[in-house]
This record gives C-alpha cells, structure tokens and sequence, in this order.
C-alpha cells in the first residue's frame, strides 16, 4: 500500500515474531524534514534514511517511545544530522532489569534516551510548512505518543498502538492494559483515518481497525475470565487454555498478555484474586 506525499517509509532490516516485517521509519516534509522512529542502530538503515532527505536539513527527530526497536538509532542520525529530538520521555531508568518482564526477553527500553523536547499531549512539532502534533497514547508503553499530520487528509503516525499486522503487545509493567484500551478509545472521535503504523504496511481504515481492536480485547478479557471459570488458577493454565496452540517463540508474550488483562480485571474488582501468585 503506498504511502501518501510528502511521506516516505523506509522499513529496518530487523525483522523479527515482534517487529514483523521491521521498524519503520517516516520522513517526512518538503524543504524541512522531520524523521519519526529512526529505528535500530543499523548504519545500512541510518544511510538510507539520508539518502531519502536528498540534501535537505533534517530538523526534527520524533519518537513515538523509547522501545529499543524504535529509538537505537537516534544517536547515530542526531550525529549526521544536528536534529532536535523530541518524545514523551522517560521518568528514568528502572531499578532492576527489565529483561524479566520482556517478551522477547532481552532488553527493549532505551532508558538512556532523553529527548531535547519533550512533547505532552497536545504539543505541536512545526516542520517547515507542515504541523504534526503529538497524541500521548500510553498503553504498550507509558510514554507512547502517535503524531498526528495535518493537511487536506489527516494522517495518524500510530506507532505500536495500532499497527498494520498485529495487535500491540501489552506486557506489564511496562505496558498497561487499562491505558491501552482508554488511548484506543482515544481515537475514534479524532479526524484521521489513514494511519501509518511503526510496523507493516499503512491501515486504510484506521477507525475501523481501532474498533475491531476494542472489540478483540473485549472477547479476550472473557476468554480469561471463562479460563478462570472453567479452573485455571494461575497465569501459565490461563494461557494454556486462552492461546491454545500458540508456537513457543510467542508464548511469553501471550503469558505477559494474559497477566495485562489479569492485572486489569483486578484493578475493576473483577477479580478477587491474583493468578500471578497461583
């Protein structure tokens, strides 16, 4: 599916079971140009993206959030380019490792990114003659935000939030179920409706999308309280019973969702107890 002017999608070479096909990268603009999510750190990815700015200033880096996936190759096109780099930003680096609660198990977060502005809700990121305007979207993670880019058709930059070939991973604590379904909601009265994902292709009919979304995490949250019902009493027999058949490589993401939804039926009184200790 092509992508709309002045936008053009560079697509990392870091395919994976959770980045599919690989992170994307916009740049976007005329004369100035703003690039979202410069990917992993890979130097064939990073040349590319200047060859794509064809000699004109990139001003502006945007990150939608700081997965490792996403962000690993700010320093080097910040280096390249002398961009600002604006996000949501970090409260600071955890305490311990992160790596547990991965669905990959390895580090994603880049915690050591900082961005030169940071962008709340609402703050307005002006490119050259374009406007693009940041969505704080938590849920997959705390600071996520997808940028909105006005014109005649308004386009949404979605990020993990709402992708072209997958539903977003929710894996606790980093991301929170209640949060992901409020931000999903959070879109359907906005004006976009062609999205630009941070992995596969662009989604036609973003609304649409957003709603089958609601409606699958709805049928999920059932699906695990009738696990709960039928006797599964801890995390690991819930997801024997609610992701039947998933392959192994998926399985700890499918635990960590579970767990997000366990999480959340116990924060809505729900549930009288935590399957995490069962």
């Amino acid at each position: 599916m092509s992508v709309p002017s002045p936008i053009i999608r560079l697509t990392a070479g870091n395919a994976g079971p959770f980045t599919g096909a690989g992170t994307n990268t916009y740049v976007v603009g005329e004369h100035a140009l703003a690039v979202i999510d410069p990917g992993p750190d890979e130097p064939a990815h990073i040349e590319a993206i200047l060859r794509a700015s064809a000699g004109r200033p990139v001003t502006h880096i945007l990150l939608t959030h700081a997965h490792r996936d996403h962000a690993d190759g700010i320093a080097r096109l910040k280096q390249a380019t002398g961009a600002l780099t604006a996000g949501f930003g970090r409260a600071g680096p955890p305490t311990a490792s992160t790596a547990d609660a991965s669905p990959s198990g390895a580090e994603f977060i880049a915690w050591d990114f900082v961005p030169d502005r940071k962008l709340a809700d609402g703050a307005v990121v002006a490119v050259g003659d374009l406007r693009l305007t940041a969505v704080h979207t938590p849920g997959h993670a705390p600071d996520h935000l997808c940028f909105a880019l006005d014109g005649p058709t308004p386009v949404l930059f979605s990020g993990d939030h709402v992708m072209g070939w997958s539903t977003s991973v929710i894996a606790p604590p980093e991301g929170h179920m209640g949060y992901y379904l409020a931000s999903l909601e959070k879109l359907l009265p906005r004006p976009e409706v062609r999205y630009l994902p941070g992995h596969g292709d662009a989604v036609a009919d973003g609304l649409r999308t957003v709603r089958a979304y609601l409606l699958h995490r709805q049928m999920r949250e059932q699906a695990v309280l009738d696990a709960i019902g039928g006797g599964a009493h801890n995390l690991d027999a819930i997801t024997d019973r609610v992701y039947d058949g998933i392959a192994p490589d998926l399985r700890k993401a499918a635990r960590l969702s579970v767990q997000a939804h366990v999480d959340f039926l116990r924060e809505k009184a729900m549930l009288s107890f935590d399957p995490a200790t069962g």
